[in-house]
């Protein structure tokens, strides 16, 4: 204990103490550029050993798309939402980036243990890097996605550039589904095993391949519950922007902003509070 005192005396930190939450952020802004090129060389690392390479990032939700669309649209019947096949196309790569953002977050702890237990750094920067990566192979599907929406009929607006900051407010939210998913790995390793359960629920709960005012019409409690569902009105926002005649509640973008800032906001405290353990208890 006098070593301690000592210590604390003469302002020695303990290797590993966990910083201030002001200092992390800020140590974390500082290792940015490491946190990119982590990023760039695992998207370019991704599918360098397939044939067809970075074909895979667009070619993967396009057969989903064209799955999903083809079985559901025969199960929906005269239910499906209007324009269905790029109703099918927006639902589906979107939700992939969700999707990679919280298997991949999952993992960025634990799959990195060789670098978290040789080198100092906030472990902020591994999550934080998975989504980057993520942004970075969502760029060309969102090309892809337009491109599909064109051949399919839809025309071209300006309300297109409106998913531009779509994005960014559901990249806030996938980075706060990330960080809790990371930490809640590192504690419970057999978390990865229900992770795919998890993501399978919350696809066919999200209304990616169906409209809920049409399949829900007899519940209409059900639909009211729709309009709180982050995951729903990012979907439905993304939809009005691109299709043609479809229209949203504007308070929507209300309903994603405030559930992107308050799963970030509980996200990085809950990881921040761990920062001591990683490297440890895994």
């Amino acid at each position: 204990m006098a070593v301690a005192e000592e210590a604390d005396k003469f302002g020695l930190d303990r290797v590993g103490a966990r910083p201030s939450l002001g200092d992390y952020l800020r140590q974390t802004w500082e290792r940015r550029e490491f946190i990119y090129e982590l990023a760039k060389a695992r998207v370019q690392k991704q599918n360098q050993q397939n044939r067809l390479g970075m074909i895979w990032v667009v070619l993967k939700p396009t057969m989903n798309a064209i799955m999903y669309g083809v079985i559901f649209g025969v199960l929906q019947g005269d239910k499906k939402a209007a324009d269905f096949p790029v109703f099918v196309v927006i639902g589906v790569f979107l939700f992939e980036f969700f999707t990679s953002s919280m298997n991949g977050g999952a993992k960025s702890i634990t799959g990195n243990s060789a670098l978290v237990q040789s080198l100092s750094f906030p472990r902020l920067s591994l999550p934080v890097a998975q989504i980057t990566q993520n942004l970075l192979t969502l760029m060309p599907m969102v090309g892809v996605m337009f491109i599909y929406s064109m051949i399919l009929g839809t025309t071209p607006k300006w309300s297109w550039f409106g998913i531009i900051p779509l994005i960014a407010i559901f990249s806030v939210f996938n980075m706060g589904v990330a960080l809790i998913c990371a930490r809640i790995t590192v504690h419970v390793r057999d978390f990865t095993q229900i992770l795919p359960l998890i993501s399978r629920m919350l696809f066919y709960t999200s209304g990616v391949l169906f409209s809920v005012d049409r399949i829900l019409s007899h519940w209409p409690w059900l639909v009211t519950v729709f309009e709180f569902h982050p995951l729903y009105q990012t979907l439905q926002l993304a939809r009005a922007m691109i299709m043609d005649n479809a229209e949203y509640d504007p308070m929507a973008w209300l309903v994603v902003t405030v559930w992107s800032v308050a799963i970030l906001v509980v996200g990085l405290i809950y990881f921040w509070k761990a920062e001591e353990r990683y490297g440890r208890a895994n």
